[in-house]
């Protein structure tokens, strides 16, 4: 799970003090371009988004030298207990550490806790159909595309589409 040689990623749940490394992450277009964020959080959204978690779901981040470089995050889909064995899944990590093994250490840590420790056997997301290296790392951990969505978000002014891809594990 290393990102360098001698570079090792903690991966950890996150915490309310964890805030201010959220905000400043969705401060970089690159972060927030391919997710449903918007430009410019705040620290106390973040503080909040945080502390007010439910406890079946899961808010993990990825630090290297004690600096948050990614996160994950696996939620319930819903309240409806026919889709109790249904989440989803976000993730993102910093510019500076794409391509360097931090989205792995992340989809693996998500993965374990999916297979092995929670009634998960179904992990969904949306991902824009432009984003090829997530695409290309959601088929390794088993995703596939399900669907597109035309139009499905605002992104930079125009509107986006969307690939839904699913990974379904029956115990």
């Amino acid at each position: 799970m290393a990102s360098s040689p001698g570079t090792q990623v903690v991966i950890r749940r996150a915490h309310p003090d964890d805030c201010e490394a959220f905000s400043r992450s969705f401060q970089d277009e690159e972060m927030y371009w391919g997710t449903l964020q918007v430009p410019f959080p705040s620290k106390e959204f973040w503080r909040k988004r945080i502390a007010d978690l439910p406890d079946t779901d899961y808010l993990l981040v990825a630090s290297v030298d004690g600096e948050i470089v990614g996160h994950a995050g696996l939620h319930r889909s819903g309240t409806s207990p026919r889709r109790a064995h249904v989440m989803m899944l976000g993730i993102g990590v910093h510019k500076g550490w794409q391509g360097k093994g931090i989205g792995r250490a992340l989809m693996q840590a998500i993965v374990d806790l999916a297979d092995n420790w929670l009634p998960a056997a179904r992990i969904e997301l949306t991902v824009f159909t432009d984003n090829e290296v997530a695409i290309a790392l959601y088929r390794k951990f088993g995703f596939e595309i399900e669907g597109t969505h035309k139009a499905y978000a605002l992104r930079g002014g125009r509107y986006a589409d969307t690939h839904s891809m699913a990974r379904v594990r029956f115990k």
